[in-house]
Parts: C-alpha cells; structure tokens; sequence
C-alpha cells in the first residue's frame, strides 16, 4: 500500500508537544520556587529503534541520501524548530553551546546515541522552569496599556535573546498582550492575569507529565524530516490516529474531548455514538474519572495527560466503560453523576465525502441544477478491505454512490477538493475512473529511475456531464493526481487556487515487522517515489494550475510545497499515452469571458474580493499594538465590518437584520455565501449550457 498524505493531524501533535513540552512549573504560592525535575533519557528500545529508522532513512528514502554532515546540520535547525518555534525559552548562549552537534548528529545516530537529542532537550526544560518563574513573576505586576508600543507577533525568525532580561522584555509584551486580548473581551485586568497565570500553571503540569517516548519522537521526526518534509515518525499513539483517520471510524463513546485546567472537557459530540444517544453528557461536561465494564475500579483521571484519558474512553465495540461527569454548568461544589457507555463504531462523517444540489439561473433565464460533491480527504478503511467486509468506507466508493443519488437530478458537477490534503493513491486513481472510465491516471517514479504508471479499472466513467474541480493552495497529493489527471484528459475545468505543490509518494513501514519486538514500535512515513501527470510535469513545487482563478482565503506563502523546507525540486519526464478530450477545453474562452463579465458587475464576488484583501491585510501584520484605545478601535472597525457585511447577506436573502446585542453568526449559520463555490457552479452551469451545442473532439497524445 502506498499512501500520500499532509498529516495534519501528526503536525497538530508536534505543535501541541513543542508549547506543552515537559517542564517545570512554579510553585503557586511562591512563583520563584522552581519545582525539579528529573532530567529525561533514552532507553534501550529507543536506541534500537534508532538505528532501525537511520538504517531505512538511508537506504530506502527517494533521495538516496546518506547521513551525513549536511542532514546532521539540518537535523539540529529542525529539531529547535520544533522545540522552540517562537524562541521565547532558549537564550543565544544555549544555541552557540548547541553547535558542537551541527556535524555531529549524524554519527551519533550511527552509533544509536541518543543523548545529544535528550541533552538539548533537557536545557529546554531547564530554559522552561526558569521561564515559567518569571512569568509567574511578571504576571503579579499590574500592565500599562497606555503606552504607544507594540509586540512582534512572528518569531519564528527573530534573532535568539541573549540574555534572560532581554526574554523577559520579550515575554512582557508577550503577556500583556495577551492581557489586552482578554481586556477586550470583557475581562478586568486582575481577572485576566488571574486566568493566565492558571493557564501558564496548568500548561506546564500536563508538560510535567510528558516522558522519554515524546522527545524520540519530536526528534526522531526531525531526523525523517531532514530527509523531506513528508517523511515522519509515528509512534504507536500517532500510528492509530493515522489509522482512525484513514478509515474514517473508531471505536468508542464518540465524544470531542480537550484538556482545561488539568480536567478532561467534552468539546463535542459525534451525532449518533454512545454519548449522544444517551443524552447525558453534554459539551463542556469534566470527565473526572473512568472504570472499565460494569465492575471495574475507578481511575481518577484529573490531572492526566489527554491521550492517557482517552486511551482508558477508547476501546473495543460492545464493551462498557463508565464515566464521572461533573456538568459543565456546575458550581465547584456539584455533586458527580456516574453514566454507563456500551462503546461502539464511530463514523467520523465530518471527513466523509457529501453531495449537495444548487440551482443557478442561467443568462437566458434557465434554471440550471448543479451537483456538489465535497471531499474532504481520499480514504479507505484498508483494514476492512482485508478483512473482505462488503461495506468498508473509501472515497470512491461514497463518490460512487453520490453520483447515484444524484443522477437525472443534475445538469453538471462541482467537485469541491479544497483543503482536502490527500490521503490513499490508489483511491486518488480509482476516483478518476468515475469521470474518465479506464486508463492512466498518474506516473510514480522511483529512486532507481524506474516509473510505473497507474492505471484506473473502471470500464466507464460513472458520470460523464460538465465537471469542474475546486481547488486552492491547501488541495495537496492525492487532490493533485486527481486534478492534474482531469485537466490533462481534458474532462473538465479546475477552479480555485493553484494547488499546494506535494508530488511526492510514501509509504508506511510497520516498525514491529523489521524489529520483531512484542511492544508497538510505531511506522516510518517513508518517502519512496515521486508521481508525474500523465503528461509527463511534476506537480512538486508548482502544483495544478487552475484554468479559470477564483482566489482563496489560504495564504499561498505559508502553504504550500515552495514554503517547506528541503523539498525535493521540480522535474518532468516523458508523457504516456492517453487520449485527450477537447470537447470541454474549446468551450473554455466562452467561458472564461462570461466568468469576467459576471464578477465584473457582481456586487458579492467584489465585496468577496474585498473581504479577502481585508484578511490578507489582518494576516500580514507581524507586529500589533499594546495600545488600549488603538486596540479598541481596530476590534471596533473589525466587529462593524462583520456586523455590516453579515446584515448585507441577510438582506440579500430578506433575513431580518441582526440585533445589535447578537453575535455574528459564523460558519453555516452565517448568511455569506461560499463565493468559490457559488461561482465554480455558474462556471458549470455556463458549461452546461454552452455544452448542447458544442461538438465532439479528441486528440491522442502519443508519447513514450
């Protein structure tokens, strides 16, 4: 099986790891008092596992690229990247002190030393306690907010403090503020150092509580990253979240959870599992204990790290696990209530492929219907398909039937692959197959220069009616083979954004089969090939280019493949044969001329444009004032833009105007229309139209 993917929820892991990284906290009462902490080690069956993941890094990576000093280098930037993104606990002396091992990280990993990664490691709790002191310290002092001084909001690149009252400056105007923030949002002062002061407390406990196995991964992740960005250690807790992700099911009470001052808070309930049909817990619930079966001891868990507690929640179907909840709304002083859960299989459908119809008034007055087909992800529950189970879930399988439920009903078809990262290839292939019936769909390149090139099974397309594909900076991997391979037949038209540029292919290597240990080692994501359109380029780097633009919200800078570091670069070889369809492609200046007198006069899509310069304007700013009353008037013109542009929408729709005490809606219950998508299906309906009359063309590329 070979799988490309943005592991999204692997890079939430790291950040949540590098802000929640193991510390020390300050003592409550005496915020100078620095509780100790022992220092962190390797252990043996990390040292093992070491040399097991350097060896297949080396070997069978598709850079072929051996350890040496310049990955030893980048490991080094990597690794305090991930530590201390924002460079707020290490001082300029801890950086230089860490020089020695800028070459040398590379032979240590040769010979499985590992303490190097924990020596650094460790002066980063030491940086952590000491920081934490001091903003205890900091947070005791009453904060002037009227002065004219403002706080850098990007770190990221910013030169290391050199000494810790220079941090400290750093962290005033960090804290503060953060201060102003609460300040805005209704809070005193004191209440509001109050809150952060807990927040600070509390963030540091959970730290305390992080072991060994959390910095092999953070580092060994930035050993696979010196490689690329997409190869990645998982360990056996992020094994099974990639797994969950991937058949888009789990097994269990079906709640959101998140950690708040050190309790275990119901975020959200997944609609039809065991917590919500029995209608006794509701969001912001604390879950303060757990007991296994009907009889089993219970386990208080306030204070425990998030995954512990949902690894006690989580467990096999038709098993019972009872809970202590105390309600969200309670005072301190409430009493428990105990409920009692028969776990079961949780369908994650948030990530599941969904249709929907639109109905657009063409230029002659016609109403034309226009399906849309959202995928958020290309999956496959790859265990199920084993298993031979005649239900498992996968995306094409759910387009597939979609595009059953809306045949007759539709005159063409939006699919909707933003933000959708990629996921399984070979379902990125199979879904091509449903537009464009058999043939290649992507070519994959290996290290030894050999390609193969995929091809779909299916004997006929399963819809074969004007198409168009959405896209923008964030539609990555398996969204591009799909996109590129729709533009390269010439099926349909992309819309969007040009894609985010990942043509690389990976792999998963279960480390319990090369280590033949009995405890879960985790999976390498191994890099292993490159894919190329069907006409020969590379997606890598530049992505799938629209052929009408409609902009995006995504910031193409922060996202992207050009925006990651150690990329592999740009190439293209030779196009296999396919044949091209023209029918489609000839309609495109018609359609690109009515799409620009449309948006031209559309008083939505300019204040869409609008609204989208307003947000690169927010997004752009890399420092922000600490001054009350500027504060207070930028959150005023910002709430009167969104008030005004909500009320306009309503309007438009003949909703009554919000009230001035209501909250502007957000998400679906806001009135402002998806302007991608609403134009990407007038775009279709054009194609619709214009299509009737249009005839027949193809051309065969004949190549390699």
């Amino acid at each position: 099986m070979r799988n490309i993917q943005i592991s999204k929820f692997s890079a939430l892991f790291l950040l949540i790891l590098a802000l929640s990284a193991p510390g020390v906290f300050a003592n409550a009462t005496d915020p100078t008092a620095i509780v100790d902490v022992k220092p962190l080690a390797p252990t043996s069956r990390q040292t093992s596992l070491d040399q097991t993941i350097s060896g297949l890094l080396s070997q069978h990576h598709y850079r072929q690229s051996k350890l040496d000093d310049r990955l030893s280098s980048l490991i080094l930037d990597l690794y305090l990247e991930e530590l201390d993104f924002s460079r707020s606990y290490f001082l300029a002396g801890d950086i230089a002190g860490f020089e020695k091992y800028r070459n040398t990280l590379d032979d240590a990993l040769k010979s499985a030393n590992l303490q190097p990664a924990y020596d650094i490691y460790n002066t980063y709790l030491r940086r952590l306690a000491e920081r934490t002191a001091r903003i205890q310290t900091q947070l005791k002092q009453d904060f002037r907010f009227d002065v004219d001084e403002s706080v850098e909001v990007d770190r990221k690149n910013a030169s290391w403090a050199k000494t810790s009252a220079e941090l400290d400056e750093i962290w005033r105007k960090r804290l503060k503020n953060e201060i102003l923030t609460l300040m805005l949002s209704g809070k005193d002062q004191a209440a509001a150092r109050d809150l952060l002061s807990k927040r600070y407390d509390n963030r540091l406990r959970q730290a305390l509580q992080s072991n060994s196995d959390d910095v092999f991964q953070l580092y060994m992740n930035a050993v696979a990253q010196s490689f690329d960005p997409h190869t990645a250690y998982f360990s056996p807790r992020n094994t099974e979240n990639f797994n969950i992700q991937m058949r888009l099911s789990l097994e269990g009470i079906g709640c959101v959870l998140r950690m708040e001052e050190e309790q275990v808070t119901v975020v959200e309930l997944v609609t039809g599992g065991p917590a919500d049909l029995s209608k006794q817990i509701k969001p912001n619930d604390r879950i303060v204990a757990v007991a296994q079966g009907d009889n089993g001891p219970w386990v208080d868990v306030v204070g425990w790290r998030l995954d512990d507690v949902v690894d006690k929640i989580r467990g096999q179907r038709g098993t019972v696990v009872r809970l202590k909840i105390v309600p969200g709304k309670a005072s301190a002083t409430a009493t428990e209530k105990t409920v009692r859960l028969v776990r079961d299989t949780i369908q994650l459908e948030k990530q599941a492929a969904k249709s929907e119809i639109k109905t657009i008034k063409s230029a002659d007055g016609r109403e034309v219907r226009i399906g849309v087909i959202t995928v958020p992800a290309f999956y496959s529950d790859f265990d199920a398909a084993r298993r031979g189970d005649p239900n498992y879930r996968s995306t094409t399988r759910d387009v597939r039937r979609l595009l059953k439920d809306l045949n007759g009903k539709i005159d063409g078809l939006v699919l909707d692959l933003r933000e959708n990262g990629g996921g399984s290839l070979q379902e990125a292939v199979d879904m091509t197959g449903l537009f464009v019936g058999s043939g290649p769909v992507v070519q994959v390149k290996h290290s030894d220069g050999d390609v193969d090139v995929e091809k779909d099974g299916e004997p006929k397309p399963g819809y074969d009616g004007p198409l168009a594909v959405l896209v923008d900076h964030a539609s990555a991997s398996a969204s591009e083979i799909f996109a590129g391979a729709i533009q390269d037949y010439g099926r349909g038209i992309i819309i969007g954004d040009p894609t985010f540029g990942k043509g690389t292919v990976q792999t998963l290597v279960d480390l319990n089969r090369l280590t033949r240990a009995k405890d879960p080692q985790g999976q390498l994501k191994l890099t292993i090939a490159k894919f190329y359109r069907i006409n020969g380029s590379s997606t890598q780097h530049k992505g799938v280019r629209p052929d009408i633009a409609v902009p995006s919200v995504v910031d193409s800078e922060e996202i992207g493949e050009s925006a990651q570091k150690n990329a592999l670069p740009w190439d293209e070889i030779a196009a296999t044969r396919y044949r091209s369809d023209q029918h489609w492609t000839t309609l495109m200046p018609e359609l690109m001329q009515r799409h620009q007198t449309r948006i031209a006069r559309d008083p939505d899509y300019k204040a869409f444009l609008s609204d989208l310069d307003f947000a690169k304007q927010q997004r752009d700013k890399t420092e922000v004032s600490l001054l009350e009353s500027q504060r207070r008037v930028e959150r005023e013109h910002i709430e009167v833009w969104q008030r005004e542009r909500e009320n306009r929408y309503r309007a438009a729709k003949h909703l009554p105007p919000l009230k001035p005490d209501d909250e502007v809606p957000e998400g679906k219950d806001s009135a402002i229309p998806d302007m991608a998508l609403e134009e990407s299906a007038r775009i279709v309906a054009d194609l619709a139209v214009l299509s009737g009359a249009g005839g027949e063309a193809s051309a065969l590329v004949m190549q390699r």
